[in-house]
């Protein structure tokens, strides 16, 4: 099993799963909608994707995370599927979108095995929570572009990731 280490609060966490890179084939994941379908990798197939990893849509900078990426989706929704994953349960993931407002963003959950978070290398071992992370997937399920912040308190780099997003389209 791979580790890597990250930070949260200034503490080191270890991040369980292989250290991926872009270029990598994205892996599958099985996880849970709001209304608790199975997702996986393959229902977006054809479509390029943003997934923005979250430790907890319950707490400030995962709220705020969320909902810029849900800002900046508006403008893009229909030509990129954007997702934003988190181990939050499905109830928890439908009441935080009932206050957010219109949404341009589908909610996941990966409460159930950490699939997201092992295939992904983004699971937080002392925590079982996912590090605060971007993948930009290709509609071929190439991985283009990708952030795992170093610590989890920090946003990620928004205008990296539109950028090479909007490169990709």
């Amino acid at each position: 099993m791979d580790r890597k280490q990250t930070k949260m609060g200034g503490n080191l966490i270890t991040l369980l799963g292989p250290e991926l890179k872009a270029g990598d084939k994205a892996p599958d994941f099985n996880v849970r909608s709001t209304e608790l379908f199975q997702v996986t990798l393959s229902d977006y197939r054809g479509k390029p994707k943003l997934i923005s990893v979250a430790p907890s849509l319950d707490t400030t900078v995962c709220d705020r995370q969320t909902r810029r990426i849900n800002q900046e989706a508006t403008d893009l929704q229909g030509r990129v599927k954007f997702i934003s994953m988190s181990m939050d349960l499905p109830f928890a993931l439908k009441r935080w979108a009932m206050n957010a407002g219109p949404l341009a963003l589908e909610l996941l959950s990966d409460y159930i095995d950490a699939s997201f978070g092992m295939h992904y290398g983004v699971l937080i071992q002392e925590l079982r929570l996912l590090n605060r992370s971007l993948f930009l997937i290709d509609d071929q399920d190439v991985i283009r572009y990708m952030e795992v912040v170093e610590e989890n308190y920090s946003e990620p780099d928004y205008d990296r990731a539109f950028d090479a997003l909007r490169r990709l389209l």
